[in-house]
């Protein structure tokens, strides 16, 4: 009897889809605090979505957004924020909890 399962990236490329699970899975990755960790999480979201697709609403080259996503990636506020807004996000900001000493 042969299972069948769901390689972790299939998973999480499909629960990606999903505007909230995509939005926790940032937030997550930008408590890192590195700018690469960050790019790379949003690359998955755009393949969640279909990178093609994505960056044809973003009004972006594919290359150029493969580029930008990479870990040496360095998009502009513009294009992170049309990007986002194409995956159904959006930028926000908060106060920042004190650290403790």
């Amino acid at each position: 009897m042969s299972k069948v399962t769901t390689s972790y990236r299939e998973g999480l490329v499909k629960d990606l889809g999903d505007p909230a699970e995509a939005a926790a899975y940032l937030n997550a990755a930008l408590e890192e605090e590195s700018k690469e960790v960050f790019l790379l999480a949003l690359r998955d979201i755009a393949e969640a979505k279909g990178m093609a697709r994505l960056s044809r609403k973003a009004h972006l080259n594919r290359e150029s957004l493969y580029r930008m996503l990479s870990r040496k990636g360095n998009p502009q506020l513009s294009s992170l924020a049309s990007i986002l807004e194409s995956a159904g996000l959006r930028l926000a900001v908060e106060v920042r909890a004190p650290k403790l000493a």
